[in-house]
């Protein structure tokens, strides 16, 4: 039905494929930005549980209003630009940050057919979206003309590039187990035997330095230096008001939510259930989205769980953990996967899936 839709638009010729990718982008758009609105939420009710408090409870049931309350007013606060900043890169740079967040949506397969854009390099095209979103940091305090502000993006932009390549190793040794670049391939080499075909057996320190490196990534306690408001307040988007600040808030959620996809995509096998398919057990054997929301449910909650529980790590710290343990332990670990690729132990010749 959805491709008889896009050639019935592809008739209109251009104004046809604008519509198209309007339709696109709203497909993506809107259901990420209620997300990120429920996610906050929830982390502040969580929040509220861990620390003996009630959270939000006043507007709306439940307090699901009070995010969106607290959107509105952002959006009617004033926009402020500083008078010295440079003042064309201090409006673009939350684009910057926020358009590949976004667009790195389109190739996350939701089910065996629930994917925007199937591409067979959509390993490569997550690598080239995830690494874009440190230009809008940099920019975005460097144009501020505030040194709060360029503190807070070199501590930043150091972070995000340091834990990148870690991740970035993690993901060769999914990409050695599944023998393909295309994110729905990835999911059907871990379907065969149920969780034990699962890619975070095999690779369970890569899964360990993905999903830290994730959190690091994307500024998260305890690794949120570049918003240490004790030492340069708020750091990045310091010079920040009203839509603008909303964006950057928006952006930093998406990722979070992205991360939590992919963990729950290229270790746990994203909508394969955990038993496997051949054994008909009701549920339990069947593959669906509920399984792949329930693994994303668990990686958000750790965010919220790493919030509450840990102190705010030391800047040496972070980049001691990033350079001198995750890379050193995922390039070993890389070379071990190899030697059990080369040997059948995994690999497309392990799972029976084609490279």
């Amino acid at each position: 039905m959805i491709a008889s839709f896009h050639d019935w638009l592809l008739n209109f010729g251009v104004i046809g494929l604008l519509v198209w990718l309007v339709i696109c982008i709203l497909c993506i758009a809107v259901p990420v930005i209620l997300a990120v609105a429920l996610y906050v939420w929830w982390e502040r009710k969580v929040l509220g549980w861990m620390h003996v408090r009630m959270g939000p409870n006043s507007v709306g049931p439940a307090g699901l209003a009070q995010t969106f309350a607290d959107v509105f007013k952002l959006l009617f606060k004033e926009y402020l630009v500083p008078s010295q900043s440079s003042k064309l890169l201090f409006i673009i740079a939350p684009l910057i940050a926020l358009v590949p967040a976004f667009a790195a949506w389109a190739v996350i397969p939701f089910s065996q057919k629930a994917v925007l854009a199937d591409i067979n390099a959509g390993l490569l095209y997550l690598l080239a979206m995830t690494s874009m979103g440190v230009y809008g940091i940099i920019l975005a305090g460097w144009s501020s003309n505030s040194k709060y502000a360029f503190l807070g993006a070199m501590r930043s932009a150091a972070q995000v590039v340091s834990y990148e390549i870690a991740m970035g190793i993690a993901l060769v040794g999914v990409l050695i187990c599944a023998g393909s670049l295309n994110l729905s391939d990835i999911v059907h080499a871990q379907e065969a035997h149920g969780a034990a075909s699962w890619f975070f057996i095999p690779l369970l320190p890569m899964f360990v330095i993905y999903f830290v490196s994730g959190v690091a990534e994307t500024n998260r306690a305890p690794f949120d230096v570049a918003e240490g408001e004790s030492e340069i307040v708020a750091g990045f988007h310091v010079e920040y008001s009203g839509a603008p600040f909303a964006v950057f808030f928006l952006t930093e959620y998406a990722n979070m939510i992205l991360i939590s996809f992919l963990a729950a995509t290229l270790f746990l096998g994203g909508w394969c259930a955990p038993l496997p398919e051949s054994w008909g057990v009701p549920l339990l054997s069947t593959p669906s989205w509920i399984w792949l929301f329930a693994k994303v449910f668990v990686f958000a909650f750790f965010y919220l769980w790493f919030r509450a529980a840990f102190p705010r790590y030391r800047y040496d710290q972070i980049m001691r953990l990033g350079w001198k343990v995750f890379i050193p332990l995922g390039l070993f670990w890389l070379f071990v996967t190899g030697c059990m690729a080369y040997y059948g132990i995994v690999g497309p010749a392990a799972t029976g899936a084609g490279v």
